[in-house]
């Protein structure tokens, strides 16, 4: 009999909001190199299952507290699905309408989960890219009044990962060695934030940055146009089509600007597509964790990282989301929803219960 129990977390919630960060820092145990320590940070243990919920409720908040987010006003957002899915989670507890834009080529069942939360998904044509769901959201924000999010403008997303994620490391690893954090950069947001706390109070700490191999707009060296307001002006030369997810639109985002000025990282690596997803299956089939593409995407480079790293080294990985926001994509491709010859075989070794 397990010797194992629980206690509860000594506290009562007012609401699903009050749930968003505190997530784990977790040793990986069979899928580390010899000779160092890896961690990965679960940001699918934040309620609505990605890091995004950290960034939409910092939007709702800080609008809510300056005025510019209006009662009963509806909020408009372009996002690749976490933030909208973030953001239809804070807006359903809050009563605010929210109408998402996204490009048609993004997983079907993140459109489904910000609908059954109550939000409106608008389509864009997948050639358009991102900077076309962008550019709708713009627009409906314009034609009817309403808040337009700006989760690649808006200081509420970096200033959110500097007051929680970099804090919540700090604590973890209060008294012990960070020699590396790896993390991927999206709209930019926890880059910036764990690079304002992190270069003063763990300057010791490396910053390595990934983006897709396919699409590696930092490294291009190419700067991002963009208007007065900081939107992009122009799709990014160096974008092309990849598989993961959530990273890297066809545009640099302002919040990522600042810590490309300020130099908040060490390191720039790219990772192939089917990298994230080879690391994505092993981190569940050999350690149980169940992460999206963009988990295996930085999961990969940590581990390229790892194995050159002086021995000893202490690592942490930041996972974005859950594996579930991906059923439709090529991350389970080769999961089948048949028995296998193996399945068969093993049903058929004792006589009942089997189907036709």
């Amino acid at each position: 009999m397990t010797a194992r129990t629980t206690t509860g977390r000594g506290t009562r919630y007012d609401s699903i909001l009050e749930t968003v960060g505190n997530t784990p820092t977790i040793r990986i145990n069979n899928l580390a190199p010899e000779g160092v320590t890896l961690y990965v940070k679960a940001e699918f243990f934040n309620p609505a299952a990605s890091v995004k919920d950290r960034l939409a409720l910092s939007i709702i908040e800080t609008a809510e507290a300056n005025g510019t987010l209006k009662p009963g006003q509806t909020v408009v957002e372009a996002t690749s699905g976490n933030t909208g899915i973030g953001l239809a989670m804070v807006c359903a507890q809050k009563g605010y309408p929210l109408v998402i834009t996204m490009a048609d080529s993004f997983s079907v069942e993140r459109r489904r989960l910000m609908r059954l939360l109550g939000a409106q998904v608008v389509l864009t044509p997948r050639a358009e890219k991102g900077i076309g769901m962008y550019r709708k959201a713009v627009e409906l924000a314009e034609a009817n009044g309403w808040f337009l999010a700006s989760q690649f403008e808006t200081a509420a997303n970096a200033t959110i990962h500097e007051n929680t994620t970099a804090q919540e490391i700090l604590s973890d690893f209060e008294g012990a060695p960070l020699h590396y954090i790896i993390t991927g950069y999206g709209t930019g947001g926890t880059v910036t934030g764990l690079g304002r706390v992190l270069r003063k109070a763990r300057p010791e700490t490396k910053i390595i940055l990934t983006e897709p191999a396919n699409a590696q707009l930092v490294a291009s060296g190419t700067a991002q146009e963009r208007n007065a307001a900081g939107q992009p002006a122009v799709s990014h030369h160096a974008f092309e089509p990849h598989p993961i997810q959530g990273w890297t639109p066809d545009f640099i985002p302002k919040v990522l600007q600042e810590a490309l000025d300020a130099d908040y990282y060490d390191a720039l690596l790219p990772v192939a597509g089917a990298d994230g997803i080879a690391w994505a299956r092993k981190l569940a089939q050999k350690e149980g964790i169940l992460t999206g593409i963009s988990g295996g995407s930085t999961f990969a480079i940590a581990q390229q990282v790892a194995k050159t790293a002086p021995e000893g080294s202490v690592l942490l990985c930041m996972l974005p989301d859950t594996g579930e926001r991906y059923l439709s994509t090529p991350l389970f491709e080769e999961i089948a929803e048949d028995m296998s010859d193996e399945e068969l075989a093993i049903s058929r070794s004792t006589p009942g219960y089997q189907l036709d």
